[in-house]
């Protein structure tokens, strides 16, 4: 008689399964990293309207990047202790509201808190899509499954900025935010029409219980090996995007315009390897993928660090070793993810959060630290060897843990 309980709950998650469109999930994913990337084209326009300085409107991005870190952490354990669907709901009701906030700011601090909000509630998205997929799925297909939810991500930061400017130039800077609040709400109702609740009925969800699992989470070798790892194998390759206007322009002598179609073609190497992951996923063990993509990664930051230190730096080498490194990024990230997400399947919300939080907390880091000295082409390169042999390291400890699944 007790035996019977476990099989129905597996049942029901498969075949819950069945019934989440995994363009759902993109999407909402995607409206998070697109609210933060379709505004900056439009921050000279929103500054003159609102008589707002410089610094002002920069932080409406950076505030916004602050919101999907924290908001990260928070998630996880909400949809871990009440559910996916209602926490979701909620942060895409929060989103919505925010951007309505936004779109009618008389100042600039009022758009500022409104752009705080909108990101705590578009990271809902992020941490709660992730972890549907792995309610729903065996690792394999976990991260079969992510690698497709990548492809469809990775097209926001390529277009949302060519989105932005024609909307801010040709309807206003204001038009952005009925568009995102169209996105909020269109994204709630799919979200009430389309996801049932994934997480696992009956589980032990109680306060005192998740707290005890989120540390222990905390004190694991493999899941801080893979969520450290993880952010070091993708988030560092933030270091190169920030030092890129200088890099050409400046140390190559490049127009500005170039810059834009050079950072497309990075994310088309992060796209191509996504690609190459779902598609590899299954025939080759993840342990080794994940192993020689970073290290494919760190190849490609070698050849640049040794093209930047013997003066033979140019266009061709730049782009063609950053593209590399980003198809590694593209077969590490979901690949890394899932292991995480894995550790302890009690938890998967919070193990979500607290990835994504540690991916963005590394992409800060890693920026800030290319922002040092005076050759952005070598502390750019420095950044990203490091990070890579940390990755590598952290991936090889985590994989070395009896509880690395």
């Amino acid at each position: 008689m007790n035996q019977h309980p476990r099989p129905l709950q597996d049942t029901l998650v498969v075949r819950t399964y069945l019934h989440v469109p995994i363009w759902l999930l993109a999407l909402v994913t995607f409206s998070g990293t697109l609210a933060m990337h379709i505004f900056v084209p439009a921050l000279p326009i929103a500054a003159l309207d609102l008589g707002a300085s410089t610094s002002e409107m920069q932080m409406t991005v950076s505030l916004y990047i602050f919101g999907l870190a924290v908001g990260q952490l928070i998630y996880g354990p909400l949809s871990d202790r009440f559910g996916r669907r209602p926490a979701l709901m909620g942060g895409l009701v929060l989103y919505t509201l925010a951007g309505l906030a936004a779109l009618f700011a008389p100042n600039a601090h009022a758009l500022i808190a409104a752009r705080l909000f909108q990101a705590l509630g578009g990271c809902a998205g992020l941490v709660i899509g992730r972890a549907i997929v792995r309610d729903t799925s065996d690792p394999n297909d976990t991260a079969k499954r992510l690698a497709v939810m990548n492809l469809m991500v990775t097209v926001g930061p390529g277009a949302a900025p060519i989105i932005g400017g024609l909307l801010a130039t040709s309807f206003g800077w204001r038009s952005i935010f009925i568009v995102l609040c169209g996105l909020g709400i269109a994204n709630f109702l799919l979200t009430w029409r389309l996801i049932p609740e994934t997480g696992k009925p009956g589980a032990d969800t109680s306060v005192a219980t998740l707290g005890r699992n989120c540390l222990e989470l905390l004190r694991s070798k493999a899941f801080l090996g893979f969520a450290i790892g993880g952010g070091c194998a993708t988030t560092s390759m933030y270091a190169f995007i920030a030092s890129a206007p200088f890099i050409f322009g400046r140390d190559l002598g490049r127009p500005a315009q170039e810059t834009g179609i050079y950072l497309a073609l990075l994310i088309g190497g992060v796209w191509l390897g996504s690609m190459m992951a779902s598609r590899m996923i299954g025939k080759v063990p993840m342990a080794k993928l994940l192993i020689l993509s970073n290290l494919a990664s760190i190849a490609a930051a070698l050849v640049f660090l040794a093209a930047v230190l013997s003066g033979h730096l140019s266009v061709w080498l730049t782009v063609s070793s950053m593209v590399v490194l980003t198809i590694g990024v593209g077969i590490a990230s979901p690949t890394a993810l899932t292991r995480a997400v894995s550790i302890n399947p009690a938890v998967v919300g919070s193990a979500s959060g607290l990835y994504g939080f540690t991916q963005m907390a590394v992409g800060a880091i890693c920026t800030a630290l290319a922002g040092f000295g005076r050759d952005p082409a070598l502390s750019a390169a420095i950044v990203l060897v490091g990070a890579g042999v940390l990755a590598q390291c952290c991936f090889w400890m985590a994989l070395r843990q009896p509880r690395s699944v």
